[in-house]
């Protein structure tokens, strides 16, 4: 029997599913997408169950029309975006529309680019290491849904490890998940899964166009291809009869959505497995701190490998002060090296250049100078829209980086009253410029988001470096991560304390990532000798610096698990944040003082909210972005159902209670505080 009245999940921000009467002679299901009258408009919506008691007082309207595509989803993925939707306290109905391609299934114009994948090379068989064969071992023993985190140190072989698991998977007719951060999902990558799995392999990224992305969906979701291979939006793809997930490097803040849905596809990815009753494989060579804690606590696998393929050794790291007391800074106004090179790297780089070997220089910092100052009055040019000092470009182009405002050097010198505006800092493009000077019969190329615009580029610039049509290769953490290139030999991070006192409790955890993984880059395919990484720092003492040169993450995690757990920040307690916008800074400083005050009032009247620490409100650090005033109210807890009970209550009917030109955003589990 078809019931008559069916609650459905509509792609608007609305709490709950709305009741609509079914009139189709088509069976009515739960996951099946229809179209709905909302207002004066249609929307998309989900059937979620029936309703066998509607609201008799109100007129219920009909359902408009069945997905011409007979698109739904099965109960297994029903359940996992309700708990995405009731975890990230996000509208139900838009976070199933994520579930669902951008386009129809079929296009009336035919016109895409090639396809996709790469043709598959012949390649040896590899025979896997002792320890990599120990690690599919024990992860293959156990059954269902299991947790395992894979640490193993950069060019240990995980990928290998990967896709051993993987053909299992395949051969027994089951689909696998593979994701990775957007910035790691490179043509290498793609090549190496082609190559060891065939065409079995759909790729879901940002840089597809809405066909491609449709397409590639369908092909995944019929089964045609049993490999989902993809950034994070991929893990809501509905793919038939799941029986494996792998999230490579899964310390990535990039897994973290911050802009509407705010869930973290590592996190959701575990929560996915345990509904499907699969394994799910965490792989990193710099656990994040909360997979590492589970792993330490017997919540997770732990699978370990500490050294690298056959005699590949890890490199050699040297820290290079560049902190200088007066009689250096002296000596060094008749250095022949920009202040950024020392001695030490400059040697480094010239004898990596004579062997005929390629070199990496890191600054996650772009432009040619962090900004420009009036050194007399010491005043810099700031965003007129952003609380935020202008970078200089080429040498006449200020940029924000945050809202892409722009104007010429000239202008700000007249807009500021000044007599000259001169480069203070440094960015990747100064690097590229110098490095022209000091080598100029070099090649170099330079990896930033104003040099590489689209994937295109992105393949070209790897292709070269491949092909050893680049002898330096200079970028922000674009090439820190997912790279692998036989003749790089050397790294160095040129300032490694960029990013050391940003204000955020990770700040030392990723610091110390960052470092890691950049230094991994070095010397992956030397047997006869160890690669080279070179750390320059103002702060050379600094802890991730300190077990960067020990190479000893276990170390590393203890101590800033204990710094963590002395002040009851994740991963010993949950976190939220409240997020208060407007063009106003007075009521966005209201809303925010307000919001307190209800979180406040309700720890008085329900005891369940004591424990939770209210934290704020307080002006993000980032104070203005696009000319809306922000500000923040933390809270934080170790009971994360009691925790997110308070976001939801705190948000409750907000449209009745919040003021007109002013936004409050909900973000559980935050990644970024600024």
């Amino acid at each position: 029997m078809t019931h008559k009245a069916w609650r459905v999940a509509v792609n608007a921000p609305l709490p709950e599913p709305l009741t609509y009467l079914w009139q189709s002679e088509t069976p009515a299901r739960a996951g099946l997408r229809v179209e709905v009258p909302l207002g004066k408009r249609k929307v998309k919506g989900t059937l979620i169950e029936p309703d066998e008691n509607p609201n008799k007082e109100f007129k219920v309207k009909a359902i408009g029309e069945i997905d011409e595509d007979q698109l739904s989803i099965n109960q297994k993925e029903l359940d996992f975006l309700s708990w995405v939707s009731e975890y990230y306290i996000h509208p139900l109905g838009q976070v199933i529309e994520t579930a669902f391609p951008p386009l129809k299934r079929f296009s009336r114009i035919k016109k895409e680019r090639p396809e996709l994948l790469p043709e598959a090379r012949s390649t040896d068989e590899k025979v896997l290491t002792e320890d990599q064969q120990k690690c599919v071992q024990s992860i293959k023993s156990l059954s269902g849904f299991q947790a395992h985190l894979l640490h193993g140190v950069t060019g240990s072989g995980k990928t290998e490890i990967y896709l051993e698991l993987i053909k299992e998977v395949i051969d027994r007719g089951q689909s696998c998940l593979f994701l990775v951060p957007e910035i790691s999902l490179t043509p290498q990558l793609v090549q190496r899964f082609v190559d060891h799995l065939g065409p079995q392999i759909a790729v879901i990224h940002s840089h597809l166009t809405e066909r491609e992305k449709t397409n590639e969906w369908w092909k995944a979701y019929l089964g045609e291809k049993k490999v989902l291979l993809g950034a994070r939006s991929a893990l809501f793809c509905p793919l038939p009869d799941l029986g494996l997930i792998v999230i490579d490097e899964e310390h990535e803040p990039s897994f973290k959505q911050d802009e509407k849905l705010k869930y973290h596809g590592r996190d959701a990815a575990v929560k996915k497995a345990q509904l499907f009753d699969c394994p799910i494989i965490l792989g990193s060579a710099t656990p994040s701190m909360e997979s590492y804690r589970n792993a330490k606590e017997n919540r997770y696998h732990y699978h370990q490998i500490k050294s690298r393929i056959g005699s590949v050794q890890l490199p050699d790291i040297k820290v290079v002060p560049l902190k200088q007391d007066s009689t250096e800074r002296e000596e060094s106004k008749n250095s022949p090296f920009p202040f950024w090179m020392s001695p030490e790297l400059y040697g480094a780089i010239q004898e990596t250049l004579t062997r005929g070997e390629q070199v990496a220089l890191f600054l996650n910092r772009r432009g040619m100078a962090g900004t420009v100052v009036d050194f007399i009055s010491g005043e810099s040019p700031h965003c007129p829209n952003c609380d935020i000092s202008l970078t200089l470009h080429g040498k006449n182009h200020l940029l924000c980086h945050y809202c892409d405002y722009s104007e010429s050097l000239e202008y700000a010198t007249q807009r500021m009253g000044s007599e000259e505006l001169k480069p203070l800092g440094l960015g990747t493009e100064k690097i590229e410029s110098d490095l022209g000077d000091l080598f100029p019969d070099i090649k170099v190329a330079r990896a930033d988001r104003d040099e590489i615009t689209s994937r295109k580029d992105l393949e070209d610039l790897i292709k070269r470096v491949e092909n050893n049509e680049v002898d330096v290769l200079v970028g922000t953490q674009m090439i820190a991560k997912g790279l692998d290139f036989k003749n790089l030999t050397l790294v160095g991070l040129v300032l490694a304390d960029i990013g050391f006192n940003m204000p955020d409790f990770r700040a030392c955890e990723r610091s110390y990532q960052l470092i890691t993984q950049m230094a991994g880059r070095a010397g992956r395919h030397l047997k006869d000798r160890k690669g080279k990484v070179i750390i320059q720092a103002m702060n050379s003492d600094h802890p991730s610096i300190e077990y960067s040169i020990k190479q000893d993450f276990s170390a590393f995690a203890d101590f800033e698990l204990g710094f963590r757990r002395s002040l009851s920040y994740p991963p010993y307690a949950r976190m939220a944040a409240f997020r208060i916008s407007s063009l106003s800074q007075e009521k966005a400083k209201s809303l925010s003082q307000k919001l307190r005050q209800r979180a406040e009032a309700m720890q008085s009247r329900f005891e369940v909210f004591s424990d939770i620490h209210i934290l704020g409100p307080s002006p993000a650090p980032l104070a203005r972005v696009r000319n809306q005033y922000r500000y923040q109210l933390l809270l934080k807890s170790s009971n994360p159902n009691h925790l997110r009970e308070l976001c939801r209550r705190l948000i409750d009917n907000k449209a009745k209670w919040i003021p007109s030109g002013t936004k409050l955003l909900v973000d559980i589990d935050p990644q970024n505080l600024f």
